[in-house]
C-alpha cells in the first residue's frame, strides 16, 4: 500500500527543522486551486502536520526532485519560514504571503518606483482637512511664507508657522521637529485666539465666558505675557452680572490674573458692588477687608481742591442772590495739585444740575460726595435748597447720584463716619440725617442741641466722633457720639477771632483763626495781622495755643479766608491767593499750654489760576495714570 503523506523536502545545507518557504512550487491551475476558497491553508503553522485526506494533492519524489532544480535560488534566510511538510500546504503559505511582500515595508523604496496609494492620496489632502489658517491680520502670511505646522485639538487642526511660535513660547520650542502637533488641555476657541496674539501681539476676541480656558490655555502652551493680555482685553467687559462668576472661575482654576481682575473691577466700583447682594452677600470677610483695602490704598494720596460758590462767599455764609449762579456754574471745578511741576490742573467738572453754591463736601471709601447747596432759579425766579447728592468715582473718572436727602438743605456740613455719611445742619435747619452706603438710604438721627447756632461754620470727624462749631455771638464746640445717638457739649477756646476752619490730626483738632477782632476782617490785613493756630485734645478736653500771629509766605496783604486738610502729617491750607503747608507742633501732651508752635513751610504752593469762588480742599487717592494735561500735550 503506497503512503499518501509526502516527505520532507530540504535544500542542501539546510538544517533540519527550518526549510525554505519557496523550496517546492506548484503548477499554475494547482496553485489556483490551492488558493480556491474550498481549500483552506492548514492552522498549525509552527508544528508538522501529517495529513492523509482526499483533499491532498499526491506528489512523488521525482516531481519535487524536479521542482527543487528548477526554482531559483533561494531568497535570504528569514527566521519566521515554517517547515513544510506537503506541497499542498507549501503553495498555500505562497499565495497569503511572499517574501518579497514580506520585505517591501522594511526596504526603502527607490526613486524609480512609482508612490504607493498612500502616498498618491496624501498631496491630493485638501487645505481644509489640513488645517484652517489662523486668524492673524492682512499681510502676515505672506511675511512667514507657507506654513510649517498642524497643530490638532479636539478634532479640529489649525495650521502655523514653527519659527513664529517657538520664538514665542518654549512649549512649541521643544517640539519644534514636529509637522503635526496634537495638543490636550487646551480648548479649540482658545487655542485660535492665543496663536493669534502670537502673530499680532493683540489679543481680541476674549469675553468673560471665555477668558478662563483663554488664561489657562496660555499658561499650558507657555505664552508667557498673553494670561495677562487676556484679562486686560476683559477687563472692560466685566459688570455686575458677570464680575462674580470671573471670580469664581479664578480661584475654582487658581488663575490669578482672573482674580485680580475681578477684585480689581469690584474695588472700582465699590459702591456699587457694596448695593448689590448677589456679588458683596457672597464675598467672605476676608475678601471685603480686601475691596476695602485696594480702594482706600491703590494709587497715590494727592491734594484737590473744588472751585465752589462765587467770589467771596464760603460756607456758612447766607443764600446770595442767584444772578451770578451761571458765572459760579462755570467754574464749578475739582483741580489736583501735581507736586512735580507745583501746579494746580484741572482733574474733573461738577456734572449738570449739582449745585455750586452753599453744598457740603466730603470723601467716604474714596469717593467725592456733594450735598445739599443753593438749587438753579426755579421758574418763579427764587433759589430753593437742593436735596440733590453727587458722588464722584475717581477710579472711573465719573459721576453719578445717590439717594437725595430726606430735607434739602444749603450751607450744609457733610461729614464722613464709620462708613456713613452725615449731613449737619443747614440754613436754619437743626436736623441731622445718616446715609447708609449698603442700602442706599438716608435715616434721621439726633438733632442738634436747641439753640445751638444758626449755621455750622465748621465740622470735622475725630476718634469716632463728629465736632461741629459755631455761633454768632460766642462759639460753641458740640460733640456727636454715634454709639449713644446724642449731642454733647464741650469746652471751647478762649479766641473770639474770626475762624477760618478746622480739622482734625493726630487726636487733635486744629483750628485757624484770622487774627483781628471779631467781625473785623481788615484786622488781619495791618502789621499785627496773621493766622493763630489752636488745638483741641480730644481725650483730655482742652485746647491749647500752638502759634500766634503766623503771616503765610507770599501772602497778600489782605488775607482772605482759606480752608484746611490735613495729608501725610502736615495741614495744607489753600485759598485763591495761595496754597501754604503748614506743619504741626510734635509736642502732643495734653497738658501742654505752649509747645514748639508750628510754622508755615517758607515756599508756597501756588493756587489755581483764574478761579473764582472758594476752594474747598480734600484728598483723594487718584490712580497711576498720565494726568489731562500730560494726554492733552501728547
Amino acid at each position: 500500500m503506497e503512503n499518501s503523506v509526502a516527505p520532507f523536502v530540504l535544500y542542501p545545507g539546510t538544517e533540519p527543522g527550518t526549510p525554505r518557504e519557496d523550496s517546492l512550487r506548484l503548477p499554475a491551475e494547482e496553485e489556483e486551486s490551492a488558493t480556491s476558497p474550498a481549500q483552506t491553508p492548514c492552522s498549525l503553522s509552527t508544528s508538522l502536520c501529517f495529513s492523509s485526506g482526499d483533499d491532498s494533492p499526491p506528489q512523488s519524489r521525482a516531481s519535487a526532485a524536479e521542482g527543487a532544480e528548477a526554482s531559483p535560488p533561494p531568497p535570504p534566510h528569514r527566521s519566521d519560514l515554517r517547515v513544510v511538510e506537503t506541497q499542498w500546504e507549501v503553495s498555500s503559505a505562497a499565495s497569503l504571503e511572499s517574501p518579497e511582500e514580506c520585505a517591501r515595508p522594511e526596504e526603502p523604496a527607490s526613486p524609480e518606483e512609482p508612490p504607493s496609494r498612500h502616498e498618491d492620496a496624501r498631496p491630493a489632502e485638501s487645505l481644509d482637512e489640513l488645517g484652517e489658517l489662523v486668524p492673524v491680520p492682512p499681510g502676515v502670511w505672506p511675511v512667514h511664507g507657507e506654513p510649517d505646522l498642524v497643530i490638532e485639538v479636539a478634532g479640529r487642526r489649525l495650521r502655523a508657522h514653527k519659527a513664529v511660535l517657538a520664538a514665542r513660547s518654549d512649549y512649541f520650542r521643544a517640539r519644534a521637529s514636529r509637522d503635526v502637533l496634537r495638543v490636550q488641555g487646551v480648548s479649540f476657541t482658545a487655542l485660535r485666539l492665543l496663536l493669534a496674539d502670537a502673530y499680532s501681539g493683540c489679543m481680541a476676541g476674549v469675553r468673560p465666558d471665555n477668558v478662563a480656558e483663554v488664561v489657562a490655555g496660555a499658561r499650558r502652551l507657555q505664552l508667557p505675557g498673553a494670561a495677562q493680555r487676556a484679562t486686560d482685553a476683559m477687563a472692560p467687559q466685566l459688570s455686575l452680572d458677570n464680575c462674580y462668576e470671573v471670580l469664581s472661575a479664578g480661584k475654582r482654576q487658581r488663575l490669578s490674573e482672573l482674580r485680580d481682575a475681578a477684585y480689581r473691577f469690584m474695588s472700582d466700583h465699590y459702591l456699587e458692588v457694596l448695593r448689590e447682594p448677589a456679588v458683596f452677600g457672597r464675598l467672605s470677610g476676608a475678601e471685603r477687608d480686601l475691596l476695602l483695602r485696594r480702594r482706600l490704598c491703590s494709587g497715590r494720596a494727592c491734594l484737590l481742591a473744588a472751585a465752589l460758590g462765587p467770589t467771596g462767599e464760603r460756607a456758612g455764609s447766607r443764600p446770595q442772590s442767584p444772578s451770578g449762579d451761571a458765572e459760579s456754574r462755570g467754574d464749578a471745578a475739582v483741580y489736583c495739585y501735581q507736586a512735580e511741576a507745583r501746579e494746580w490742573r484741572e482733574l474733573t467738572r461738577l456734572p449738570e444740575g449739582a449745585p455750586a453754591r452753599g453744598c457740603g463736601l466730603c470723601v467716604l471709601f474714596n469717593y467725592l460726595f456733594v450735598a445739599g447747596g443753593v438749587a438753579p432759579v426755579g421758574p418763579d425766579g427764587r433759589a430753593r435748597p437742593s436735596d440733590q447728592v453727587f458722588c464722584y468715582n475717581p477710579a472711573t473718572d465719573s459721576w453719578s447720584t445717590v439717594r437725595p436727602l430726606r430735607q434739602a438743605r444749603s450751607q450744609v456740613q457733610l461729614l464722613a463716619l464709620d462708613g456713613h455719611l452725615y449731613a449737619v445742619g443747614g440754613e436754619c435747619l437743626l436736623s441731622v440725617e445718616r446715609y447708609d452706603p449698603r442700602t442706599d438710604r438716608w435715616t434721621a438721627v439726633a438733632p442738634l442741641p436747641r439753640g445751638a447756632f444758626a449755621v455750622a461754620h465748621e465740622a470735622a470727624t475725630c476718634n469716632g466722633e463728629i465736632y461741629v462749631s459755631g455761633g454768632s455771638l460766642f462759639y460753641r464746640l458740640l460733640k456727636y457720639d454715634p454709639r449713644r445717638d446724642e449731642w454733647q457739649e464741650c469746652p471751647c477756646s478762649s479766641s473770639r477771632e474770626r475762624s477760618a476752619d478746622m480739622v482734625a490730626l493726630d487726636g487733635f483738632l486744629y483750628r485757624f483763626d484770622l487774627c483781628g477782632s471779631r467781625g473785623d476782617a481788615q484786622a488781619a490785613v495791618g502789621p499785627g495781622g496773621g493766622v493763630s493756630v489752636f488745638r483741641y485734645h480730644c481725650l483730655a478736653k482742652q485746647w491749647s495755643q500752638c502759634a500766634v500771629h503766623l503771616r503765610p509766605p507770599g501772602a497778600p496783604s489782605g488775607l482772605q479766608p482759606f480752608r484746611c486738610v490735613a495729608l501725610d502729617g502736615s495741614i495744607y491750607c489753600v485759598s485763591r491767593a495761595g496754597t501754604w503747608r503748614y506743619v504741626p507742633s510734635q509736642n502732643t501732651e495734653a497738658g501742654s499750654e505752649m509747645g514748639p508752635g508750628g510754622s508755615f513751610e517758607p515756599e508756597p504752593l501756588g493756587s489755581p489760576l483764574d478761579v473764582r469762588g472758594v476752594l474747598f480742599p480734600f484728598v483723594l487717592n487718584l490712580p497711576e495714570k498720565p494726568d489731562r494735561g500730560e494726554q492733552s500735550a501728547a
